[in-house]
């Protein structure tokens, strides 16, 4: 006895689950679409971040008074964060010394830049692997300006949003230093100046960007 398909049956079924597969679709691409922040929407695609350095309120007389501005940009889905720091108020006089800058993990300044709690490592690792180990800059009459390539994000759970920046007294020993200290932030000295970092138009990058080339 020959058994006979249910054609008319199996065509609706299969357009029915190919209406329900393109709605979830939707749906999903929805969901991904709010996970980026509207400034995204920007003409370039990009996000940018900007963070304005002030001395800490708890500085020590003696010290220098650290002002500038640190300036990030980013695209959702190209390379690393782009970042440029503009700093100025280190001394004039004798050999520059290099200054470590570093992103730390609140944006907490209610005691100066102490209370901004430990370098931010989302990953739990040593230093200097912290996505935001800047480094260590060397003044040039007083002034720091650089354009560097950082592992951190604006994007995600990871996000530096809210995060703070801080410029410190001495060099990073990378790490090297052969102590506790060493692999939590490079024993790099008092924190002289710090800025929170918030959502930003792309103009202050623009002409920063302008001003550094």
């Amino acid at each position: 006895m020959a058994i006979m398909r249910p054609h008319g049956s199996v065509s609706v079924l299969e357009t029915a689950l190919l209406v329900l597969l393109a709605g979830f679709q939707q749906c999903v691409s929805a969901h991904t679409d709010t996970l980026l922040p509207p400034e995204v929407s920007q003409p370039n695609g990009a996000l940018y971040g900007v963070c304005k350095v002030k001395p800490s309120s708890t500085l020590p007389d003696g010290l220098p008074k650290i002002y500038g501005r640190v300036l990030f940009k980013q695209h959702p889905s190209q390379g690393k964060l782009q970042v440029l720091l503009s700093f100025s108020g280190f001394p004039t006089e004798g050999s520059p010394e290099y200054r470590a800058v570093h992103i730390y993990q609140y944006g907490d300044l209610s005691r100066g830049c102490d209370s901004t709690g430990g370098h931010y490592n989302p990953y739990g690792v040593d230093h200097p692997n912290h996505p935001g180990d800047f480094g260590n800059f060397l003044p040039q009459q007083g002034k720091i300006s650089a354009l560097i390539e950082s592992d951190a994000t604006l994007f995600g759970v990871t996000s530096v949003f809210g995060r703070s920046v801080v410029i410190h007294e001495s060099e990073d020993d990378l790490g090297l230093g052969g102590n506790p200290g060493s692999l939590l932030d490079g024993n790099a000295g008092r924190r002289l100046a710090c800025c929170v970092i918030g959502v930003a138009s792309s103009k202050l990058w623009n002409m920063q960007y302008k001003l550094y080339k």
